[in-house]
């Protein structure tokens, strides 16, 4: 990753040994994050992506119930590079607050291929540039990797664009 923290602090468990607690600046998570999201969204290294994230214990927590793993995570944004080309994404307001963060995420690309993780299940290409508006919520843990992640977002303007309403 090549960041650095701006502090740590050392405290006692309840079980009297000592802990050590990592505190990253505002600009350091928000940093982690956007390189986490391009990476999952444009395609990299896979064993930079998982630097981002703790891989053995990251919960996903999705809209409709959904909920995943980091393998689950990492399986929809392969998914998301092969049925989209153009890809971006990009952060509006960001919000954090100790280990937390919440932002305004949009993901944009043109649907040319076959997308086997949508909401509705595999749907065939409309050629079209599609918008994914989210809100989420992050949670890192002490090594800045990203430990939680809760999403919510407008499944029915998303699977119009689709060319799945209804659905």
């Amino acid at each position: 990753m090549g960041l650095v923290c701006s502090g740590a602090s050392a405290r006692l468990s309840a079980n009297g040994l000592r802990e050590m607690t990592v505190n990253f600046s505002r600009d350091e998570l928000v940093a982690l994050l956007v390189k986490a999201g391009e990476l999952e969204v444009i395609g990299g290294d896979q064993s930079e992506t998982d630097s981002y994230f703790d891989t053995e214990h990251f919960r996903f927590h999705g809209p409709g119930g959904f909920e995943t793993d980091y393998d689950g995570l990492t399986d929809y944004f392969k998914s998301v590079r092969a049925a989209f080309d153009d890809r971006s994404i990009r952060r509006g307001i960001i919000v954090v607050e100790g280990n937390y963060v919440a932002c305004q995420t949009w993901i944009e690309g043109r649907f040319v291929h076959e997308f086997t993780h949508s909401p509705a299940g595999p749907l065939p290409p409309n050629g079209e540039r599609v918008i994914w508006d989210l809100s989420n919520i992050f949670r890192f843990d002490d090594k800045g990797r990203i430990f939680e992640e809760w999403v919510r977002t407008d499944y029915r303007s998303f699977l119009r664009q689709l060319g799945a309403e209804g659905r």
